[in-house]
């Protein structure tokens, strides 16, 4: 090849790049509602129930991708599941990152946890331990944990039903405390579970959009604490010592206990036992604490709300609830409550599971992406440094996958002979998030929802006291939808039953 023809193919390729960098850019954005200058759509962003809005825009303007200017930061809404796999599945490399937030992650200190990290190498040193410890194969060392944690919310029932969002809350943190540091978690007054609350419940509400105007001006961070207006400033420094309270007691307690030789089967105990002694000790600690840290808020509350959402949906279809159980008492032998070994016998049990999960679909529009290049949509523009939202809920209530979207229909996942039928899209789909984002943990916390959902139906009959159980019933407004505080009668189903749930204090996990 002559000097001149390499010189050739270099202006060729170089011409080619200039043409589609050029075509892309007079690409048009999305459909959206009308702007307004400067401020664009700030004054549209919906601030309830977003998810709903999105997609009632999407079915006006007949797209399944929605694009919002907020302030001059652009915010693209993925309203089917098509459109999350072409972009989040299939372009993983350009939609992996994460949005800056000033507000959690410099001011409220949540920068350890790696579901709120851009993307990038600490990420991915994140992502590898949680990968190790929990896919399919890793996480079934943790069932033991959730075995104990069902079995011990049985017998609280049993002794007090008034509170059964307390119970719930004190199920899901103990099943997550234990698997992650070891913990043994006594009482919902633990120390434990109250510091992971208070460290959780605050970066819940600063994650919704809008809530503080420094996500969208960052520059407000450098105001001093003492101006009118920064009491967003005097709040993240209270919070960050939660935050960092909540990561840093439970790891200092797992670690001594692994230096005691006195540590149960944790992520903890089994990370720092592979902790490679030729590299920097403190800094594989610390990613250890970090992710430890992470799993507690990414798993307790999620996992909280979808039990409660399935034992409310029972109490509206008491014939659901009596179908289940002569499923279980067909399949379990008298005498004993479903393991994890039923689940393969127990098809309806699963059904009702994922229909209470897509039907109110804990995490409507997960944690927002963040695009690092320009990239392209159906022959839209998506430009670099967009703020991606997959709307989860849009996805779960697509009448074209799931006829009658609003209504509890746990028989539609199940062919005519009472199997699952895997011709019908698994509401998981949707759940756990997309492509490098997709929830880690996915596993072990299904597993928890499965074993204690199993159970709680084997164990009680329940039906409502008023009418707070209703379909209509609250949720709290948030990045995780939880069920707020109800009540209703719950009986153990014979004396039999009540026997065995309490004898089940003396089994060993």
């Amino acid at each position: 090849m002559s000097v001149l023809d390499l010189f050739a193919g270099i202006a060729f390729v170089w011409t080619l790049y200039l043409y589609l960098k050029a075509r892309r850019t007079q690409l048009p954005l999305p459909p959206g509602p009308k702007r307004l200058p400067i401020i664009g759509n700030l004054l549209d962003m919906p601030r309830t129930l977003e998810w709903e809005v999105y997609h009632k825009w999407c079915k006006e303007l007949a797209t399944d991708i929605l694009h919002l200017d907020a302030g001059g930061t652009h915010v693209i809404v993925l309203d089917s599941y098509h459109a999350a796999e072409e972009m989040l599945e299939k372009k993983s490399t350009i939609y992996s990152g994460r949005p800056r937030l000033p507000m959690v992650n410099e001011l409220m200190g949540w920068d350890f946890n790696f579901g709120f990290m851009d993307y990038g190498d600490r990420w991915r040193r994140s992502r590898r331990l949680m990968h190790n410890a929990f896919h399919p194969s890793a996480a079934k060392k943790y069932r033991p944990h959730e075995l104990k944690s069902a079995r011990t919310f049985l017998r609280r029932l049993l002794d007090d039903s008034n509170d059964i969002m307390g119970d719930l809350r004190l199920l899901s943190g103990d099943a997550v405390l234990s698997a992650t540091y070891g913990l043994e978690i006594s009482s919902k007054h633990d120390k434990y579970i109250t510091m992971a609350e208070a460290g959780l419940e605050p970066v819940l509400t600063a994650l919704i959009p809008g809530t503080f105007l420094v996500d969208v001006i960052p520059a407000l961070k450098y105001v001093p604490d003492w101006l009118p207006g920064a009491g967003f400033k005097r709040k993240a420094r209270e919070w960050r010592q939660l935050a960092l309270k909540m990561r840093d007691t439970p790891y200092e307690h797992a670690k001594r206990k692994v230096e005691e030789g006195t540590s149960p089967v944790s992520f903890c105990s089994m990370s720092l036992r592979k902790v490679d002694e030729d590299l920097d000790r403190n800094a594989q600690e610390d990613d250890i604490k970090s992710v430890a840290g992470t799993l507690y808020g990414a798993g307790a509350d999620s996992v909280m709300a979808a039990v409660a959402t399935c034992i409310l949906a029972l109490l509206n279809h008491p014939e659901i609830l009596k179908r289940a159980q002569e499923q279980i008492d067909s399949v379990i032998k008298p005498g004993h409550l479903p393991d994890f070994e039923d689940e393969p016998a127990l098809p309806f049990v699963t059904a009702v599971i994922r229909e209470s999960m897509r039907w109110r679909d804990v995490t409507p529009l997960g944690l927002p992406h963040l695009s690092h290049a320009e990239g392209e949509y159906k022959g839209y523009r998506i430009p670099r440094g967009s703020i991606i939202l997959a709307n989860s809920w849009a996805m779960l209530h697509d009448e074209s996958i799931y006829p009658e979207p609003f209504v509890f229909k746990p028989d539609r996942f199940l062919t005519a002979d009472g199997q699952l039928d895997k011709s019908v899209r698994d509401p998981g789909h949707a759940i756990w998030g997309f492509g490098r984002r997709i929830c880690p943990g996915r596993y072990m916390a299904a597993s928890s929802i499965w074993i204690t959902v199993a159970s709680f139906i084997a164990a009680f009959d329940i039906e409502k006291v008023d009418e707070t159980g209703g379909i209509t019933h609250g949720y709290s407004s948030g990045v995780i939808r939880i069920p707020l505080p109800f009540k209703c009668s719950i009986r153990p189903r014979t004396k039999a039953v009540e026997d065995f749930i309490r004898a089940t204090e003396r089994e060993e996990y």
